[in-house]
């Protein structure tokens, strides 16, 4: 059931991207930028979207923001791939854009798809002004030196450092690199409604870093074939990981214990947070 209202919410963001980009000028950095929104599972959406449902918000309101932050993490993608950074040629099973195209038109895609993030955010259909700012101000943090890119730099500095990083600074680490955007993802419903986002948060903070310590399994554990890109780099490159830190069997063990941490934060919203927690025990079981 779960699966089915993830896939309904992926094909709604893929419909609104269409729509989106199809009204843009047809050339290369254009078609990158197409090429780069499409597939993967669009969590992050998801939670845009079924925490405005949570809360009562119109589907035409929320699905601006929840377009928004697909773009902004597709974008975060294509940088992370390109020879400079992570040097990936392989992302959802298909080759990354500087592959498919060139660095120049990788860079310029990711470039476009960061500035669209906040124009869906801010759209008129979107709220209020009070509303439309808060969301970018939020986004503005959560993907900038105090979140997501303090995240990415952080990992690059990992890579020349003495020593491996300890758990401490590997939590967080990953609490910008992944954790700020599914934070701001799941508090996104709330700020659309203007209540309170705190509940959000908790559950936000606890599932984000289960997600990491997932991928970090699925790094040891998963099919390349499914994973849709190289598994075992940070292994081969001597990075520490969760797994690497706490070992196999207690990393999964951490994993579940905080997606009963994210699942409690949502207690006070009662059965409509059910399927909120159905995406915490998600992340946990997927296989990809």
């Amino acid at each position: 059931m779960f699966r089915e209202k993830l896939a309904q919410d992926a094909a709604r963001i893929q419909d609104q991207f269409d729509l989106v980009l199809g009204a843009l000028d047809d050339l290369d950095v254009t078609r990158a930028m197409a090429y780069a929104t499409e597939g993967g599972k669009r969590l992050r959406g998801f939670l845009v979207l079924e925490s405005a449902r949570l809360h009562g918000v119109d589907e035409g309101r929320a699905i601006w923001p929840a377009v928004g932050i697909e773009a902004l993490h597709a974008y975060s993608l294509v940088h992370d791939d390109l020879p400079c950074m992570d040097d990936d040629d392989l992302r959802r099973g298909r080759p990354t854009v500087h592959v498919k195209w060139d660095d120049g038109t990788a860079v310029l895609a990711g470039d476009a798809l960061q500035t669209l993030a906040f124009e869906l955010c801010t759209r008129p259909e979107v709220g209020t002004a009070e509303v439309r700012a808060e969301l970018a101000l939020t986004l503005a943090n959560a993907s900038g030196a105090q979140g997501m890119v303090l995240g990415q730099a952080l990992d690059i500095a990992a890579e020349s450092a003495a020593a491996p990083l300890t758990l401490d600074e590997i939590t967080r680490l990953q609490a910008g690199k992944t954790g700020a955007l599914i934070e701001w993802s799941a508090c996104a419903g709330a700020r659309l409604a203007l209540a309170d986002p705190e509940p959000l948060r908790q559950y936000a903070q606890a599932l984000g870093l289960a997600f990491q310590i997932a991928d970090d399994i699925l790094d040891v554990e998963g099919d390349a074939e499914k994973a849709g890109k190289r598994l075992q780099k940070d292994a081969e490159a001597g990075k520490a990981t969760f797994v690497s830190l706490l070992g196999l069997n207690a990393a999964k063990a951490r994993a579940v214990e905080l997606v009963d941490e994210a699942c409690a934060a949502l207690d006070g919203y009662g059965a409509t947070a059910e399927t909120l927690k159905d995406a915490a025990r998600f992340v946990i079981a997927r296989d990809s």
